[in-house]
């Protein structure tokens, strides 16, 4: 079956280090990763994934150009890519970056509200999200209890504002918050991945939320660096899905995201 990780974030080597240890103290786990993109394609290969979403999220303004570049130089490097850039809700002139990730062959937005500290329903958000509904999907971190940057009642006013946005919502519509996204999210036109969830969720919860949410919503994410790549596919083929539901979930549905023939 083919398997396509739709939520791995990668660093340059020369500041992964320092990276990863930021990563693991906002969530307070240890990462065992590098978040470099050999590392990545290694240890997914090992478990037979095939393709990978790759971003990396500006927490500043200024981050934004060298790290859409960094990310399409690596897609260029590694067939196996598909990279999504970063926008940040300060960009003076958003429109030339948006332009630039086009440019660049790359596939979407990763926005990450809680470390670039705005709410996702902010207006000053508003003319990014008009200026790729249509063009761009957005993968968008929801939910932790310590913020109230991307709760799930956030992405339902962003949503309902720009019918024609892509989104994804990671971490199953709202990390820590599930049982508030399921009520925000259910009825609503996007995405949710399985990213940094099943194993607090539990098996027949999560199972339970892909049956409501339905298959056809549901993207198949490991959230590398953080978790094992073989352990996150382990909690999907532990649920007792059906082959159908399992093939949209791990490939099927991403590569209708980005556009691409399934």
């Amino acid at each position: 079956m083919d398997i396509i990780d739709f939520h791995a974030h990668i660093y340059p080597e020369k500041i992964a280090v320092n990276a990863i240890k930021g990563i693991g103290d906002f969530y307070s786990i240890k990462i065992d990763c590098s978040g470099t993109a050999d590392d990545l394609i290694s240890k997914g290969g090992e478990c037979g994934i095939s393709r990978y979403l790759v971003q990396s999220v500006a927490t500043v303004p200024h981050q934004v150009a060298s790290i859409n570049k960094f990310i399409a130089d690596e897609c260029k490097k590694h067939p196996s890519f598909i990279g999504f850039g970063t926008l940040h809700p300060e960009l003076e002139n958003p429109q030339d970056d948006i332009e630039d990730i086009i440019s660049y062959g790359l596939h979407g937005v990763k926005l990450h509200p809680d470390t670039q500290r705005f709410n996702m329903d902010d207006e000053r958000m508003f003319p990014i999200y008009d200026m790729i509904q249509g063009k761009l999907p957005v993968l968008m971190h929801c939910g932790d209890y310590r913020y109230t940057y991307s709760r799930p009642e956030r992405l339902k006013r962003v949503l309902e504002n720009f019918p024609k946005l892509t989104v994804i919502a990671a971490h199953f519509g709202g990390w820590s918050l599930w049982d508030l996204a399921l009520e925000y999210l259910l009825d609503m036109d996007c995405y949710v991945d399985t990213s940094s969830s099943i194993m607090f969720l539990g098996g027949s919860r999560a199972k339970e939320l892909i049956r409501l949410y339905g298959a056809d919503r549901v993207v198949f994410g490991t959230d590398y660096p953080m978790w094992n790549a073989q352990d996150s596919i382990d909690e999907i083929m532990s649920l007792g899905l059906s082959d159908s539901e399992l093939e949209r979930i791990f490939s099927k549905n991403a590569l209708k995201i980005i556009g691409e023939e399934c």
